[in-house]
């Protein structure tokens, strides 16, 4: 196959090499799990043109390098906040929390007191701008009420993406992302934030703790497993090979009888043993 001349414009768009292609795309791939497909070429030229302007950096080869001699990994950092998709509302997939607070909430409690245990770890795996924790954190404070302080609970929620984590950790949101929360949600966690915004009240923030964390670590480093593990509409975006190291790290970190969450549009697969299904896009590890 012929190779494009790096610094060429095309149709005003800056070209890219199939050999700068295949080696961001490597990159990619070993750092961050995300799978660029041939047909995403265009999508990652389109989003890195104008920071490699900014950079005057005159074709790819010049921004591998780039990213090969920043030890801060801020570049990286700038890389996979323009690659990766944060698009989420409120409520999205509800029937998940449905099943949240009306079963596996309540079952992990139950659980936890026949223990005499109080410490429920629920982590959001991928939290992408923080509507997910916040969510899950409305209905853990609905369930149980004014003895929400007597547990050790509260949500870890993580992502790789500084941006979408600043914007959590802000917790202030256009009011079309907030309407698919039913209405006594809304008027119990929620301020006014500004024109057609509204934020999430303290008493809930205070309960998220927003962490940058890369899923492709071979290994965790949390000190006990979870009770519960978000991680939906992530792995849609790895291959195969990458969804399984992942699951099973996953694995190891639930515990007996514990959730995983992934999304609608995602499967681990009819070869995956380690998680018992439950129904679409909900598996549960077994209790030995």
């Amino acid at each position: 196959m012929m190779e494009t001349v790096p610094n060429q414009q095309q149709g005003g768009m800056m070209a890219i090499s199939d050999a700068e292609f295949s080696r961001l795309r490597d990159l990619i791939h070993k750092r961050f799990g995300i799978n660029l497909t041939e047909q995403k070429r265009s999508l990652l030229v389109g989003r890195l043109q104008k920071l490699m302007r900014n950079l005057n950096l005159g074709n790819f080869s010049d921004y591998y390098d780039y990213l090969s001699h920043d030890k801060t990994e801020g570049a990286l950092g700038e890389l996979v906040d323009l690659i990766s998709t944060n698009h989420t509302y409120f409520n999205r997939e509800k029937d998940h929390f449905d099943f949240f607070s009306q079963t596996a909430l309540p079952t992990v409690i139950e659980k936890l007191k026949r223990e005499k245990r109080k410490d429920l770890r629920i982590w959001c795996a991928g939290c992408s701008t923080g509507e997910e924790p916040y969510t899950l954190l409305m209905l853990m404070m609905e369930y149980l009420g004014s003895d929400y302080s007597a547990w050790d609970a509260g949500i870890l929620a993580t992502d790789i993406s500084d941006r979408a984590l600043t914007s959590a950790r802000r917790g202030v949101y256009s009011t079309d992302r907030v309407m698919q929360l039913p209405e006594a949600l809304r008027k119990k966690y929620f301020t006014p934030a500004g024109p057609n915004e509204m934020a999430v009240i303290d008493k809930v923030k205070r309960e998220a703790t927003f962490r940058r964390f890369n899923l492709m670590n071979t290994s965790f480093p949390f000190k006990k497993p979870f009770q519960m593990i978000f991680c939906r509409n992530v792995m849609i975006y790895f291959d195969q090979p990458t969804r399984e190291a992942l699951v099973n790290r996953y694995h190891q970190f639930t515990e007996p009888g514990g959730y995983l969450f992934i999304g609608h549009s995602e499967t681990l697969g009819r070869s995956q043993t380690l998680y018992r299904y439950l129904k679409p896009a909900l598996y549960q590890k077994g209790e030995f």
